[in-house]
């Protein structure tokens, strides 16, 4: 067999379809076939949350697969053009690859594989050689990742890590850190005998994960320290649960408890039959604005016992969850529910581009959220604490970002 890589993925022409608003059914075919290896892209080296990288993390639900991101140069000269640094040379840019020998099997292993540190973008001998953990902190804790200073039973360290592996297997999967905070201007407080931690960590989710979970663990380095990367895959039979009945979901970056709604979805996930990748569909506008890809909206509210009783719609996986109060609310929903229930929206006093309105925008620990309005068939919907990776199309030229698609 061969490696195939979409060439420029993240370009107008590439296969992520950036500056689209429409044919996100095709995107989602085009990258999510598991005859496709890896997504070539220029923007590897960049932060944010609007990389191609991050945006195909695994931590979006119509695009579960997490995508292997290479650079090359792309050269159409020999030597980049002094006048113009984007036309590069060839060698300008430049990926690593960690292979066991130099093969062509080797290297395709590496590409079929789940190890995404074994490549990263090439720096020259005079900068410090790219990171992969020191990169994840700088994202900080998401949907798809966590960090923990330590493993020990004692302070409750170890089982924070198995609630985390088992809410990362009913939700989307991802990784672990352990031996480090997930501040990055911390120096990384490491993993004294990571081979002892990994053995430990992986005894304990075999004893108290049910059912059986495959996770696998490895030792890195980062800053001169060792550390523990555990790796969790999105389950094929949840809901998984810890210490038999307590059943842990990622919302955003937290773990918490699911509710009684989450382990219905879990459980009727398990019995649907294996997905199979989609076709090609026409990629057809609608002329609709969906709505964000992160956040929660309120959908209905009903009065009990003198307590308002919500339905929550999860906009990352479309979750619905009914019987929420503002005291049984976790922390997105608890401020949903108390802007909801205390400011009401007057959509006179909006400022409406088209359809949509920005309603605030806030920031807190270093992440932006918005709270957007949309008028749709004579309604008004409102979407709380979308952050930036869920923003989109006309949304992104609401808020200020670049559009991609």
């Amino acid at each position: 067999g061969g490696i195939v890589i979409a060439a420029h993925a993240n370009s107008a022409n590439g296969v992520a379809m950036w500056g689209f608003d429409f044919g996100g059914q095709t995107r989602i075919a085009y990258t999510q076939d598991p005859h496709l290896h890896a997504l070539e892209v220029t923007d590897l080296e960049k932060k944010g949350p609007r990389t191609t990288a991050r945006f195909f993390d695994g931590s979006k639900p119509e695009y579960p697969r997490r995508m292997r991101c290479i650079q090359g140069s792309d050269a159409h000269r020999l030597t980049r053009d002094p006048n113009d640094p984007r036309h590069l040379g060839i060698g300008d840019r430049v990926t690593e690859i960690l292979l066991p020998e130099v093969s062509f099997q080797a290297l395709r292993e590496v590409f079929l594989g789940d190890d995404f540190t074994r490549t990263r973008p090439y720096r020259p001998a005079a900068k410090a050689p790219f990171d992969h953990i020191q990169a994840a902190r700088e994202e900080g804790p998401t949907i798809v990742q966590d960090f923990h200073e330590r493993f020990s039973r004692r302070g409750g360290h170890l089982y924070a890590i198995l609630a985390d592996i088992c809410a990362l297997a009913n939700t989307n999967g991802g990784t672990l850190y352990v031996g480090l905070s997930a501040d990055p201007r911390q120096p990384p407080l490491g993993i004294s005998n990571p081979r002892q931690a990994i053995e430990a960590i992986q005894a304990e989710a075999t004893r108290r994960i049910t059912p059986p979970l495959d996770i696998k663990a490895d030792v890195q380095e980062t800053q001169g320290k060792k550390i523990v990367r555990v790796m969790v895959p999105r389950g094929s039979n949840p809901p998984y649960a810890l210490d038999d009945n307590k059943i842990y979901v990622r919302s955003e970056s937290e773990t918490v408890l699911a509710v009684r709604d989450e382990i219905v979805n879990l459980v009727r996930r398990s019995l649907l039959p294996p997905e199979e990748p989609a076709g090609e569909p026409a990629p057809v506008s609608t002329g609709r604005i969906e709505p964000p890809r992160t956040g929660v909206e309120i959908i209905a509210t009903e009065e009990r016992g003198g307590v308002r009783y919500h339905t929550m719609r999860d906009l990352r996986n479309g979750n619905v969850v009914t019987n929420v109060t503002r005291k049984s609310a976790r922390r997105l929903w608890h401020y949903a529910i108390t802007q909801a229930e205390d400011h009401p929206i007057d959509p006179n006093s909006l400022r409406w581009e088209g359809d949509i309105a920005l309603i605030r925008k806030r920031e807190r620990g270093g992440q932006v959220r918005y709270d957007l309005a949309q008028r749709e068939e004579g309604k008004i919907r409102i979407y709380y604490g979308v952050t930036d990776d869920g923003i989109h199309g006309p949304w992104a030229r609401l808020v200020g970002l670049e559009t991609e698609g």
